[in-house]
């Protein structure tokens, strides 16, 4: 017996699963000798031609799973046990509700425990051990109850702007960390797609491909002008994308993104596959300035709830700027499955161009609410557009 997964290790829960399965197995009946598990290889590149020979690293795991039947079978003993009390177990929600994964009963089990309107989790990166244990050990719920002692500067800025339901803009330090930045000014951002089976040429499972940019450019003269590139045709978007990004972004001036390793990640994967683009997308790069640490540092609003993504900003900056006025793309996620859809050879050509329109409004706006976050972190209300 082989059990595929598409994750690209034997992680240890899958070591229980291949144990329940060999057990469910032999107990039927099945005369099974060896067990295996096949995961992807993420070295693995696709050589074309529908040649997948490689993709699946397959690793025997015979004596583990045949070796663990009594365990097995203590946890049906355990399973039966809770099914036949009348009543639910009185556990608390904790750490062992996402192990390995998200229970299906979260929210029914948070349904039943008490509520309060300033929830501990958030505060940002709660990753002491101590503080972990402690909020778990005495069933801590609310920010309040946590000591101003065991946060951190962050945190205790966050608690504070919380519970007094004000906001943190440091406005001078803000813009002071700007104004080294001068104009003409460039705002970038990518969407992709990963595949685990990979379908072009080149690629690895679960390589993040590019085929969307959207680039606004800013200067005193021209005002604000945008530049799209979306590639719906089939075909592996990767050179394309690149020599047009290339000319988008001209040849000087800041480009400013939002959680740069992202997009810079990006720009190297296609330096290292088109070398003959590698010094002009690698100075692209060299330009790029983040505006994540910015606003981490010197704003905060109640509203955020202890996160700093850009769709947890903007509405609290930018309140005008929603991502749910958006027709059928609003998220990083809903663009992947756009463009998947998109590929489909059979689809009618209303459709794609339906398709073609959320995904430039979407990626259109991720930009556009860059440049307005930049207005107001850098004090530039000078500018109009």
């Amino acid at each position: 017996m082989v059990e595929v997964k598409s994750a690209t290790s034997v992680k240890d829960y899958y070591l229980d699963d291949v144990a329940v399965q060999a057990f469910v197995a032999r107990k039927a009946g099945v005369p099974l000798e060896s067990v295996a598990l096949a995961h992807i290889d993420s070295s693995w590149v696709y050589p074309g031609d529908g040649d997948y020979r490689g993709l699946l690293a397959e690793e025997d795991l015979t004596e583990i799973a045949f070796g663990r039947e009594t365990e097995v079978e203590g946890w049906i003993a355990a399973a039966a046990a809770i099914t036949a009390e009348l009543d639910e177990p009185e556990i608390t929600t904790g750490r062992h509700c996402f192990s390995p994964f998200e229970c299906g009963f979260l929210a029914y089990c948070r349904s039943q425990e008490p509520t309060t309107d300033f929830p501990i989790g958030w505060l940002p990166r709660l990753q002491s051990k101590a503080v972990k244990a402690l909020i778990e050990e005495e069933g801590l719920l609310d920010m309040r109850e946590l000591s101003d002692d065991l946060l951190s500067i962050q945190q205790h800025l966050v608690k504070a702007h919380t519970l007094a339901g004000t906001t943190h803009f440091d406005a001078e330090k803000a813009a002071a960390t700007l104004s080294t930045h001068d104009l003409p000014a460039y705002f970038m951002d990518f969407e992709t797609i990963q595949f685990a089976v990979p379908i072009w040429k080149g690629t690895r499972p679960y390589q993040q491909i590019p085929f969307q940019f959207s680039v606004h450019r800013l200067d005193r003269d021209r005002g604000l002008q945008h530049t799209p590139f979306l590639d719906l045709s089939g075909e592996d978007p990767r050179r394309a994308f690149a020599e047009a990004l290339i000319e988008a972004c001209g040849d000087a001036g800041p480009i400013f993104v939002y959680n740069a390793g992202f997009e810079r990640g990006r720009v190297k994967d296609l330096a290292g596959r088109f070398p003959d683009l590698a010094l002009a997308l690698l100075a692209l790069n060299d330009r790029v300035v983040d505006l994540l640490p910015i606003a981490r540092e010197h704003y905060y609003h109640p509203s955020q709830q202890g996160s700093w993504s850009l769709k947890a900003v903007l509405p609290a900056v930018i309140p005008e700027l929603s991502y749910e006025a958006l027709e059928g793309v609003q998220d990083g996620g809903m663009a992947m499955e756009a463009f998947l859809e998109a590929l489909h050879s059979e689809m009618a050509p209303t459709r794609r161009d339906q398709i073609r329109a959320q995904l430039d409004a979407y990626c259109t706006q991720d930009t556009y609410a860059l440049v307005r976050l930049w207005q107001v972190f850098a004090r530039r209300d000078d500018l109009r557009f």
